[in-house]
């Protein structure tokens, strides 16, 4: 088997380059920029230069493979139009290169996100409406779209992760450090109640979505199944850290969308994104993120293996291991 990857030197995609590897599976990967590739220094892959949002080299990278993996994207921006430009048009200008070039390509799979689906206090399933609250979730779910209008001459799966965690992972460190120092930033008025995804089950849940064929034409959340509440998640981080206890602060609404506001004006100067946005505080403020797995176990078999103790705690170990923490 032969793979194409996008978004192969993120978090997410050299996990998925690593796992496929280890299932001997050949393995292209879409890059933007001539290397080094950190997580991917040592390893045999094949590299292709050239970026989804134009079409010229995409015809070469998508060429021969049984499965392209499309995870590349952008997740902050300085405009509303790069989140488009990259999320949306950049994906459907990889599936014209597929329906050009791999006639006989077996599966496109699109990892979206459950910012396309949009917030909720009760969890999502794929039936319900849509309701992206921020522009990263609508350009997301323009790109499913795109991935969707394909679905009759292109064998497609569309993946919905929440928040996804583990090794590699960005995210996390800032929020250890604040628990180090006694801090818990908490909303306002809210009791926010979340869905995760360990690294390892999203991987393992985007490889059975494609050996499964009636997995073709549809959508899938994915996540461990519990929705955790922010004291919960609080908890287990000082649990797995062997944290003292925190001083819970409330953050207002109005103070979160006021520094959101001074970062976009300090990304607009220096043209480039920052950390925060407008975009992050809008979803940041919402009463949950919340998501239903019941149709991923029902149709692809999905069984998560990692509920947050363990996820967070495999993750802690690896950020004191490479000195992340």
């Amino acid at each position: 088997m032969k793979a194409l990857v996008t978004g192969a030197t993120g978090f997410i995609g050299s996990h998925l380059v690593e796992t496929l590897l280890k299932h001997n599976w050949d393995v292209r990967c879409l890059v933007r920029q001539k290397g080094p590739y950190s997580w991917l220094a040592k390893l045999p892959v094949e590299y292709v230069q050239g970026d989804c949002r134009k079409r010229e080299p995409l015809a070469e990278a998508v060429r021969g493979v049984d499965a392209v993996f499309h995870l590349a994207g952008v997740t902050k921006a300085v405009d509303r139009r790069t989140y488009f430009e990259v999320n949306a048009q950049g994906t459907d200008n990889l599936l014209h290169a597929c329906e050009r070039n791999n006639p006989r390509l077996r599966r496109f799979i699109y990892v979206s996100s459950l910012a396309a689906a949009g917030p909720g206090g009760t969890p999502r399933t794929e039936e319900d409406p849509c309701e992206p609250v921020s522009d990263y979730g609508r350009s997301k779910l323009a790109g499913e779209a795109f991935v969707l209008r394909r679905s009759s001459t292109i064998p497609i799966t569309i993946i919905r992760p929440p928040i996804v965690y583990g090794p590699r992972d960005r995210a996390l460190p800032p929020l250890f450090r604040l628990f180090n120092m006694g801090i818990s930033p908490c909303l306002t008025g809210e009791r926010q109640r979340f869905s995760f995804c360990y690294i390892d089950d999203l991987i393992s849940g985007i490889l059975l979505a494609f050996q499964k064929e009636k997995a073709c034409g549809e959508i899938f959340f994915l996540d461990d199944g519990i929705h955790y509440s922010w004291d919960e998640i609080k908890d287990v981080i000082l649990k797995v850290t062997a944290g003292r206890q925190t001083l819970s602060i409330p953050v207002p609404k109005f103070f979160i969308r006021g520094t959101a506001c001074l970062c976009d004006v300090f990304a607009f100067i220096r043209r480039q994104p920052t950390f925060f946005n407008r975009d992050k505080a809008q979803e940041m403020i919402q009463p949950g993120w919340l998501c239903d797995n019941s149709k991923a176990k029902r149709m692809l078999d999905f069984e998560p293996r990692f509920a947050l103790f363990t996820g967070i705690q495999k993750t802690y170990e690896w950020y004191k291991k490479v000195k992340w923490l």
